[in-house]
């Protein structure tokens, strides 16, 4: 329990001690972290407590003040101000914080629950490679799965691959027309990226077609949907659907391409699944549930056969569930893949990382799961975030004007030598070595600058600033642990937590403002990753680790290690950097992120 917890639970004890006749228990406890400018660790906002005793704030403030000072043992003095009690804790029990924590390495977890999640991130097509687009998406499922895991819940990481639709008849018929058997063995060009080639090429033939209808007389709608390529596409749909053999066998195929590419770079940005899904094997599962609707008289059927649900009565629209021809839309197979994954594990919650422009999908595939009756609609959560952009504007797939993640990750790898270098840094390193920390660097520097930001916002990405050295980056924080490695090697101090061995002492000297800002950090690590999970924002993480990265750098600015002022002060100092790299490494850990030791 955080002290803030424990100061919570105390001052509800005093209250009740000292006004036994009044009625509190209806008033909500507020802690809050002192604010700088004022003197004390933690404020007890007093103003809920003031109608109901009917007391004036200082009055109140006072003789509460008195009783934790005198009683407790654990302040040494109180300030009340403006209706808020500012509470100074006692350096020892910051010190015992220290000498019970500074090795546990398992610092800030929680216990293991019955809690199921599933986290469902990454979701590629299978027409065209993992792009920069998603690497918002695929960082945030990875960090969110190991974020709950600490938090005590059971996690399934799962990939739900969109392998089969209309998009991915585009690039095989393009392959079909003008691929003259290419493969990624004949053009020595990656699988998912070949594939992807002609995904665009099919995009820019379209275009061409339509262009060449509109010119002949034909209308703009119509012509869209008269273009004999788009024709061939949702031909070979059909055929699909309907299982024939030589569409299924050019399917695979591509298909496969399309997934060795993927988990190559799958393995660059360091991501594994514990489950993969793919739509081809649910798709039918939502024909069948929709079947089931019918039946229920949940759903109904229009006069060319399509398949749909009103929701109007709910504040939306009506919404289409399989078109006239049999086919299934994305609805179809996500009802099927819903109740697939809670048949599977029975999960107390289905968390679908999708960008904030399927915020509407997601609410309507809730809604018709709930009016269906099936079991899973409650634990479904839609970890909804905003699209990434670059400096330069908006990606589009069928424009060709995507950064492939493939391409990314050698920019940001190559920028890291560069500033390494530049800086000159890379003394001391074999060549291997230097490898290796470049591609620390950059990777993780693209990691941390994607979670940094609230994921429900918006973000523009910027190589450059992401790998800055003195920035809000992965690469600051990086540092400051190298540093922290450094000194504990001059000191002879293992690097390993919880293998530090220390003399019993006393530590009756006085904590300075320095030291003591960087112990009521460590002791909050709980409560931050206990809100990154609840709210399943890993940015709160970034934040947390960079201004316990910061507090770090101002105490070595200010104080000596190895020329403390006397050995009880040297060991204290040493448990204090221990356990911020280890909390530093933890956190990061969280997000993929590794830290070096050194830099």
């Amino acid at each position: 329990m955080t002290l803030a917890a424990q100061i919570k639970l105390i001052v509800a004890d005093a209250v009740k001690h000292l006004f036994a006749d009044a009625d509190v228990k209806g008033v909500t406890i507020t802690i809050n972290q002192t604010k700088p400018e004022f003197e004390g660790d933690y404020t007890v906002v007093l103003f809920p407590f003031v109608k109901v005793l009917r007391m004036k704030p200082d009055a109140l403030g006072a003789q509460l003040g008195t009783y934790l000072v005198e009683k407790t043992g654990i302040f040494t003095s109180y300030q009340v101000v403006s209706g808020f009690l500012n509470l100074t804790v006692t350096d020892n029990y910051w010190v015992n914080f220290l000498l019970n924590n500074f090795n546990n390495i398992h610092f800030g977890e929680k216990p293991g629950t019955d809690c199921r999640v599933m986290i469902e991130y990454s979701s590629p097509n299978t027409n065209k490679p993992l792009h920069f687009g998603h690497m918002r998406n695929i960082f945030l499922g990875a960090a969110m799965a190991q974020v709950c895991k600490a938090n005590g819940k059971q996690v399934v990481k799962a990939n739900l691959i969109n392998d089969r639709g209309i998009h991915i008849c585009k690039s095989m018929v393009a392959w079909q027309r003008y691929g003259n058997d290419a493969t990624p063995e004949t053009t020595g060009i990656k699988g998912d990226h070949l594939v992807g080639d002609y995904y665009v090429k099919f995009n820019d033939i379209y275009k061409e077609e339509i262009a060449q209808l509109v010119a002949a007389g034909t209308d703009k709608d119509k012509a869209e949907k008269e273009a004999p390529i788009m024709k061939e596409a949702q031909a070979m749909l059909r055929d699909w659907e309907a299982g024939d053999m030589e569409v299924r066998e050019l399917w695979q195929r591509m298909n496969g391409w399309v997934y060795k590419g993927f988990d190559d770079t799958y393995r660059k940005m360091g991501i594994t699944f514990d489950k993969t899904y793919y739509e081809s094997n649910t798709y039918l599962l939502g024909k069948n549930i929709v079947a089931e609707g019918l039946e229920k008289k949940v759903l109904f059927t229009k006069e060319d056969g399509s398949v749909w649900i009103d929701l109007t009565e709910d504040g939306l629209d009506q919404k289409l569930l399989l078109r006239g021809d049999g086919t299934s839309v994305y609805m179809t197979q996500d009802l099927g893949t819903a109740r697939l994954k809670y048949d599977d594990y029975k999960l107390s919650q289905s968390v679908y990382v999708i960008a904030d422009e399927q915020n509407y999908h997601m609410q309507v595939l809730k809604l018709i799961l709930k009016k269906l009756g099936e079991p899973c609609a409650d634990g479904i959560y839609h970890l909804s975030y905003g699209m990434v952009e670059l400096p330069t504007g908006r990606m589009k797939s069928r424009e060709g004007t995507v950064v492939d993640a493939d391409d990314m990750i050698a920019e940001m790898i190559s920028l890291a030598q560069t500033q390494t270098e530049q800086a000159g840094k890379s003394d001391g390193f074999t060549h291997a070595e230097l490898a290796a920390l470049y591609e620390m660097i950059g990777l993780d520097a693209l990691k941390f600058y994607l979670l940094r930001v609230d994921p429900k916002k918006k973000m523009i990405f910027d190589p450059k600033e992401s790998i800055d050295l003195h920035g809000y980056t992965a690469t600051f924080i990086q540092y400051a642990h190298a540093r922290i490695c450094s000194i504990l090697r001059k000191e002879n101090v293992p690097l390993l937590p919880g293998n530090t061995k220390f003399q019993s002492t006393d530590f009756k000297q006085a904590i300075t403002p320095a030291e003591k800002n960087i112990v009521v950090a460590l002791e909050q690590y709980p409560d931050i990753l206990a809100s990154a999970a609840e709210e399943y924002d890993p940015s709160t993480l970034c934040n947390y680790s960079f201004q316990l990265a910061q507090l770090f750098n101002t105490f070595y600015d200010e104080h000596s290690i190895s020329k403390a002022e006397n050995e009880e002060k040297k060991q204290l100092r040493l448990m204090m950097i221990i356990m911020t790299a280890q909390t530093l490494r933890h956190a990061m850990n969280l997000m993929g992120i590794k830290l070096p030791e050194r830099m």
